[in-house]
């Protein structure tokens, strides 16, 4: 079995897998669910021998207003703060950040496929998805919170 099967069988043992993308710059390009509600890319490049795990955000308008309104103290500090953390998480992350304010972000994290086991790539997963979880809860921490949504990432588009 190749990796793609490999990974592509791991991804539907455990319900996760919603769609293969084709993507010319890619062997494989698998959109997941994981959790529930949440979308994920896994994507081996071409030419490489590992995959990357990456999940993208982009910051609500209610979000961004409320970052709008603080004062350039929480910005200038939400944003370390933000970097310090995901930092400690041991992931890959751009921020994309515009006069102060996240408006979007990109956690990614690398496997190579002579580590690639299901355990691996499930934990990866678990990983990119809680610090995207830190970037949520911090914006709620640093910000204050809307009311809350039916679904937590209801606050994010």
């Amino acid at each position: 079995m190749n990796i793609e099967e490999q990974v592509e069988k791991w991804l539907l043992d455990e319900d996760i897998l919603r769609e293969m993308k084709y993507d010319e710059n890619a062997d494989f390009h698998f959109i997941v669910e994981f959790p529930k509600e949440n979308i994920m890319d896994i994507v081996k490049p071409k030419g490489k021998d590992s995959i990357i795990l990456a999940c993208a955000t982009q910051v609500a308008p209610q979000h961004i207003n409320l970052m709008e309104s603080a004062d350039i103290k929480t910005k200038k500090e939400f944003i370390l703060d933000l970097n310090f953390g995901l930092n400690q998480f041991l992931v890959d992350f751009e921020l994309q950040v515009n006069q102060d304010i996240l408006r979007q972000f990109v956690v990614t994290e690398q496997i190579f496929e002579d580590a690639l086991t299901k355990d691996m790539l499930y934990r990866t997963l678990k990983r990119v998805f809680k610090a995207k979880l830190h970037c949520i809860w911090l914006i709620d921490k640093k910000f204050g919170s809307l009311p809350q949504p039916s679904n937590e990432n209801d606050m994010f588009i």
